[in-house]
């Protein structure tokens, strides 16, 4: 008897010292809907596996249904860990009782999406694969802010690769098994197609023990450890995850317990992640057979064209999306130039001319009736931001910020400001108009006021962007 005790005792005591295993069991999630030949199957039950999509209680995820904003903002805030707990939002549509409310509020705090101008957010509303790239973009700061870069992005990637027609489709609905499919890709890149991934900066492991594990969150199941001291490759972040390379194990630990490089959860750059979510459009005016206003040796489309040029250079590599309506002598009808600033995704839109009629000085105009374009306010706020530093910029008579009924402020769907520089005709302002530096100057301070425009809006510190010029 007494032996027999003796080895119950010995066996829990092994039991107790054993080391656990890496993977958890847990019930694997099934779809009846999902079989084992779905072409999505694998991504689909890997988001399912860290709860980030979740099936019906019929047991089915209906992967061919359409994707709604409030399943986008759920399904990216989970990947990212937001606080999904219902709460009361600025959307007058979307109330606490709603099942995505959380995520809502809080990726639209970081800047992921969106709502609309009449204060609704539109949750039951489909999302297009356009908006789907743009979404994935910013949710993991991609780096590309208007449509078109973030659809290259994805492309580059290996997070997409277009339809079988050769497009993209940017105007249809996405559903559910494309949109796993995307963010499963987005978050692991093991699951992109030919995945490239270069270090982004390398960090050292300060818990004594750290888990590895297949995704960004403590559902997924680990697949090795890493110890205190360990040097790690950084490969990709995912919020407050990272995704890591060190002794031939690779997967997603938590920047908690990591220290140096891009590791600390804390050293997000709140900046950078804010101004990746903003696209700038400069409007050049005039342009090819449109010469503008010609006097004194000089012609209106090509002052306005090379200040443009040095705005887009300076904003270059900020974070900020930067497009051109034009970056050649061609001519773009007005409501060209107002139509590709509304396909770009702009958030300001600042047209820049050069004036005639036997005055001096600098002068800025925005439209003022709401009816049309509703962002008076901010408009207002851009033309005597670019005009308070133009004036300082050139010395140069302030002719003030006026209202204008101008086709490209007035049809505008963005705070949009029209700039006169100087009046060509004048041979004081000529001289300068004529001038690379004073076009410099002129392109420096339209970045300026860009930024003190921003700094107002969202009340962020920009000096790390004013250095670069000053």
């Amino acid at each position: 008897m007494m032996k027999k005790k003796l080895w119950i005792v010995f066996c829990l005591l092994m039991l107790a010292t054993w080391p656990a295993p890496l993977h958890h069991a847990k019930a694997a999630p099934y779809f009846y809907d999902v079989g084992t030949t779905h072409r999505a199957k694998n991504e689909i039950y890997y988001l399912a596996e860290g709860q980030i999509v979740l099936g019906s209680l019929s047991g089915r995820f209906y992967p061919a249904k359409y994707v709604t904003r409030a399943e986008a903002a759920a399904i990216i805030g989970r990947t990212l860990n937001f606080n999904g707990e219902p709460r009361a939002t600025r959307f007058k549509d979307v109330g606490k009782g709603n099942f995505a409310s959380g995520y809502i509020q809080e990726a639209v705090e970081h800047n992921i999406i969106n709502g609309y101008r009449d204060g609704t957010f539109r949750p039951d509303q489909f999302v297009t694969r356009g908006e789907m790239a743009l979404l994935i973009n910013r949710a993991y700061s991609l780096g590309g802010t208007t449509l078109s870069a973030a659809v290259q992005q994805l492309k580059m990637r290996g997070i997409a690769e277009g339809k079988a027609d050769g497009t993209f489709g940017e105007d249809e609905p996405i559903i559910r098994a494309d949109f796993a499919v995307f963010v499963a890709r987005a978050i692991n890149p093991q699951y992109r197609v030919n995945p490239q991934l270069s270090s982004i900066g390398e960090a050292t492991v300060t818990a004594s023990a750290l888990n590895v594990r297949k995704g960004p969150s403590t559902n997924y199941g680990a697949v090795g450890l890493l110890y205190r001291g360990q040097s790690v490759d950084l490969l990709h972040v995912v919020g407050n995850w990272a995704y890591v390379r060190s002794s031939g194990i690779e997967g997603f630990v938590s920047r908690a317990y990591l220290s140096g490089g891009a590791a600390e959860p804390g050293e997000n750059n709140e900046l950078l992640d804010y101004v990746r979510t903003q696209t700038i459009i400069i409007d050049p005016g005039h342009g090819g057979y449109d010469p503008g206003a010609v006097a004194n040796g000089l012609l209106e489309k090509e002052i306005n064209l090379n200040v443009a040029l040095k705005v887009k250079s300076l904003f270059e590599n900020t974070g900020f999306g930067i497009a051109l309506t034009r970056e050649t002598d061609v001519f773009v009808p007005l409501s060209g130039r107002v139509s590709f600033a509304k396909e770009q995704g702009g958030d300001v839109f600042v047209s820049i001319h050069t004036n005639a009629g036997g005055g001096t000085g600098t002068e800025t105009y925005y439209y003022s009736a709401a009816a049309t374009n509703p962002y008076v306010e901010q408009s207002e706020k851009l033309a005597q931001c670019i005009q308070k530093r133009l004036v300082e910029a050139w010395n140069a008579v302030d002719r003030g910020t006026k209202r204008g009924n101008l086709h490209v402020l007035r049809e505008n769907s963005m705070p949009a400001v029209l700039v006169e520089l100087g009046f060509i005709d004048r041979k004081e302002d000529a001289e300068k108009l004529g001038s690379p530096y004073w076009q410099e100057q002129a392109a420096k301070a339209i970045y300026l006021g860009i930024l003190d425009y921003y700094a107002l809006e969202s009340g962020l510190d920009f000096q790390p962007l004013y250095d670069r010029v000053q």
